[in-house]
């Protein structure tokens, strides 16, 4: 039996203004078991928060920054969009965890930002966020797309997946890339969800838009944990 995906992203600071379904409540995201811990930051908050009562759309379509531009959700049909729908799972500051077809309201919120009483979002959520995790990545190939500002938020030591795939860009001259990283997880997101391998040494076979390749002498393939190095040529 194949195993199970899951890819990790984070969400972008570019959001599409407004939306035409009803504001947020609880029960009607994907992972409903963080509802709680939603309306107690949601609280901290404060009433006055532009999420509050505000119409929402879903993530997938909410999200516009440069990672989600590159993935280009909106042309991906049959299989490939059926996959992204089920295996991504974008870790964010005020929703925990949202998934590609939650309806979520435009908000502003890092996972970096100090809530009183909450305190700094990424330890308050490392908790929440393990416990809501460690169901859905037991097993499954698991690729960590997150930056370290979101990876902050999940404790893998308490986390039983299959293989944990990273992956590293380096520029011509062995530098890791910085600016471009985002548009260049954008494709590989987009990548996964059309081949839907769960394979991470298939990544030979990609042919990135933006001209990287798989560095298989750089990168570490371990049965657990899985290094990835894609390399500009």
């Amino acid at each position: 039996m194949a195993a199970r995906t899951v890819i990790l992203v984070p969400p972008s600071e570019g959001k599409a203004e407004g939306g035409r379904a009803r504001p947020w409540e609880p029960g009607r995201m994907a992972v409903a078991d963080l509802d709680e811990a939603r309306q107690q930051l949601l609280a901290a908050l404060g009433p006055g928060h532009p999420a509050v009562g505000a119409p929402t759309r879903k993530a997938i379509d909410r999200y516009t920054g440069v990672l989600y531009k590159e993935l280009d959700a909106a042309s991906l049909v049959g299989p490939a969009r059926a996959r992204l729908t089920r295996n991504l799972l974008i870790v964010s500051g005020l929703w925990g965890l949202v998934a590609p077809a939650d309806p979520i309201p435009h908000y502003k919120l890092k996972m970096s930002a100090n809530v009183p009483p909450l305190g700094k979002l990424s330890t308050w959520w490392r908790p929440q966020l393990t416990a809501a995790l460690a169901p859905r990545v037991k097993g499954a190939v698991v690729w960590d797309l997150l930056p370290i500002e979101h990876a902050a938020a999940v404790d893998w030591a308490q986390l039983a997946p299959r293989r944990r795939v990273t992956a590293q860009f380096l520029d011509a001259q062995g530098k890791t890339v910085s600016h471009w990283n985002k548009l260049l997880k954008g494709s590989l997101v987009r990548w996964l969800a059309e081949t839907g391998t769960t394979d991470p040494a298939a990544l030979a076979d990609f042919d990135h838009p933006q001209g990287y390749r798989l560095d298989p002498g750089a990168s570490d393939f371990g049965d657990r944990s899985v290094a990835l190095v894609l390399r500009a040529t």
